[in-house]
């Protein structure tokens, strides 16, 4: 059963769990009358020495005598200093978590008290969305009985005083999650079920949304040049595709801005194998196309006001006799030749030419590639940051500046002609790794430079950040959707008028 979320100005289910939200021990409208009912033992609470409105400490009551609630829930919620838009949608990932594995059906949340300070955006809108982010899990392979040690509410419902502009607002946040839904799910899918073909089919669902979507089979990436990409494949029986997918929600002439992603839907390392522990998790080297999927989706379910361009290469990189080796030398889409010194090193390969296909082709006003590139930014940045490249200040800027909005954080790193030598070739136009072990984000990033032409450009390298073993203040452990609402968010501050 899908959450059910709704808002209204009084309670109207007398069953479930209770959640008051407070910022001081002043007590006003329903949770004055509840502390009546309670014989002020909400009062108590939060006079307590041991309640910390700064640290939001969290009391439960259990079975409250005077209330038909199963429980009642109070948390302190800071009010000295501004909330803004992750601070509330983490509140509400907080009320989630608050919950454990709740059997109940129903959750009233109290929001009155909570002010936002953003624009066009009121509270309980954004502490719903928190709970609703924080909700989602991927339980499609496990029985029911495993289910138990989830959280079962699916009915919330948000007490406000302006419960059409929380109605709103709320709309288009859903929308938005549904986006970053969408990207968790196929990066959490395992490599028999999402595959080439499989994500290019889930990104022909799109077209209900009025996502025009094109898909390229192999024999039509033969036919227009793009090597560099299908040799990453060639040793799987997964044929390799490409998908475009078109937005077009701006003014009819206005230059599109476009968004690539690297889809390798498992990666053994091909010939270069990797070692075998922990080679399950590489299902998720899709997560840079994962996320250019979840973000067209968000797009046009919120009718987003700008013409946007999603490109997914897509391939499977096995090792076999027919797989591309170490020595091997490839011509690229864009007519330069890549010797292949690691076939582990694959991304870019696939990147090179989707990035030259998009450039060439939609002349787009900026271009943005996001793939789970190198294990090297994780000994970088770890799993806090993903690292961002790029040939624009002010692109750049702008894209750290959403990351810190969102809390999907950026930190730059360069790129220079002193890197760029690392990668030159002997015997061609350049080699897909660079010499030593060192800088070997930048190198990788310095390679996709050679295929993005004069287009303002940006590359950020997701592998730290795509998938939490311990989950994160809006996820639950496993896939993050990391890109998605940033990007959405970017797209909205920056190009939508």
């Amino acid at each position: 059963m899908k959450m059910r979320i709704s808002f209204n100005d009084k309670i109207s289910h007398d069953s479930g769990v209770l959640v008051l939200l407070q910022s001081s021990t002043t007590l006003n409208g329903i949770t004055k009358d509840i502390d009546q009912k309670l014989n002020g033992q909400v009062r108590k609470i939060l006079g307590a020495d041991s309640f910390s409105f700064k640290k939001g400490s969290i009391v439960k009551l259990p079975q409250p005598a005077g209330l038909p609630f199963s429980e009642v829930i109070v948390i302190g919620v800071d009010a000295e200093k501004p909330l803004s838009a992750q601070d509330i949608e983490t509140l509400g990932a907080k009320i989630h978590t608050s919950l454990g594995n709740s059997q109940e059906k129903y959750a009233t949340i109290v929001t009155s008290e909570i002010k936002a300070n953003v624009k066009d955006l009121v509270a309980p809108a954004l502490i719903a969305n928190g709970v609703l982010l924080k909700s989602w899990c991927f339980d499609d392979y496990r029985t029911q009985l495993e289910k138990s040690d989830r959280c079962q509410t699916k009915r919330w419902e948000f007490i406000t005083d302006d419960t059409a502009a929380a109605k709103a607002d709320f709309k288009t946040l859903e929308e938005i999650s549904e986006g970053v839904f969408l990207t968790r799910h196929v990066v959490s899918e395992p490599p028999n079920v999402i595959y080439p073909k499989t994500l290019a089919e889930r990104a022909k669902e799109l077209e209900k949304l009025g996502v025009r979507v094109e898909i390229f089979d192999e024999k039509d990436l033969k036919k227009l040049g793009l090597n560099a990409l299908l040799g990453v494949g060639l040793g799987s029986e997964k044929e390799s595709h490409m998908v475009v997918m078109h937005w077009e929600g701006g003014k009819k002439d206005a230059d599109p801005i476009a968004f690539v992603g690297k889809g390798v839907t498992f990666d053994t390392g091909g010939i270069s194998i990797k070692p075998a522990g922990d080679m399950d998790e590489m299902k998720w080297d899709m997560a840079g196309a994962g996320v250019v999927l979840g973000l067209m989706r968000a797009l046009a379910g919120r009718k987003a006001k700008v013409n946007a361009i999603g490109v997914m290469g897509l391939v499977e990189n096995m090792p076999s006799g027919s797989a591309q080796r170490p020595g091997d030398i490839v011509k690229s889409l864009s007519g330069q030749t890549i010797e292949i010194l690691n076939t582990d090193a694959e991304g870019r390969l696939v990147l090179a030419d989707a990035l030259w296909y998009t450039q060439d082709r939609f002349k787009p006003k900026t271009m943005i590639d996001l793939a789970t590139l190198t294990g090297a930014i994780i000994i970088s940045l770890g799993n806090e940051h993903a690292g961002l490249f790029s040939n624009s200040d002010e692109l750049a800027n702008n894209l750290a500046d959403c990351g810190l909005a969102t809390g999907e954080k950026l930190w730059r790193l360069p790129l220079a002609k002193a890197y760029d030598k690392d990668i030159d070739s002997v015997v061609a136009d350049m080699k897909n790794i660079g010499s030593g072990r060192g800088a070997g984000s930048i190198t990788a990033a310095q390679f996709l430079q050679r295929f993005v032409n004069k287009t303002t450009w940006a590359h950020l390298d997701i592998a730290g950040t795509s998938w939490n073993k311990k989950g994160g203040s809006l996820a639950q452990a496993g896939a993050t959707a990391f890109g998605v609402r940033l990007l959405n968010h970017f797209v909205a501050t920056h190009y939508e008028h």
